[in-house]
């Protein structure tokens, strides 16, 4: 399986849309809504194509904070989120990988790819994951590890430092 990492940009906006959309069933518009202001950071971002110019991969990462994925944590533990405020994150917004490819190095490689960015400009990544997704036990096998739950997700730090 041969395939080619690349980095993302702004005009990856509507392939991320149809992406999110598709895979999670998201209304379209909520989801423009959220790449529109979720301040995604396209240079981090990657998609993977495939030999026939077939994308099969996206990794999209976005600045966005804690308190926009969840408001309940600052009712809930305050100085936690201040806590992690005060550090430098990005989180993995999306992580879709083409069914054909789930179980390669493909995710591997695309986390990896932009791995050294990350440590030089982050204390951690924040990964929310919405309890009905598979992706817990893959990210707790990289070393996330859980510091809050609510309703709808999990949500995960992975310390870079």
């Amino acid at each position: 399986m041969s395939y080619t990492l690349h980095r993302m940009t702004q005009t990856d906006a509507p392939l991320t849309v149809d992406w999110i959309s598709r895979q999670y069933g998201f209304d379209r518009d909520e989801v423009e809504n959220w790449v529109r202001y979720l301040h995604f950071n396209w240079q981090l971002s990657v998609k993977a194509v495939d030999s026939k110019g077939d994308v099969i991969g996206l990794l999209n990462m976005s600045d966005y904070r804690i308190e926009d994925e969840t408001a309940q944590i600052r009712k809930d533990n305050p100085e936690l989120l201040a806590t992690l405020n005060r550090m430098r994150y990005t989180a993995v917004f999306s992580f879709i990988v083409r069914e054909d490819y789930r179980g390669t190095r493909l995710n591997y490689d695309m986390l990896m790819s932009v791995m050294p960015e990350l440590k030089a400009r982050y204390d951690f990544i924040f990964i929310p994951v919405m309890h009905r997704l598979k992706t817990h036990a893959y990210w707790q096998r990289w070393g996330a590890t859980e510091f809050y739950r609510d309703s709808e997700s999990v949500y995960y730090k992975l310390n870079l430092g």
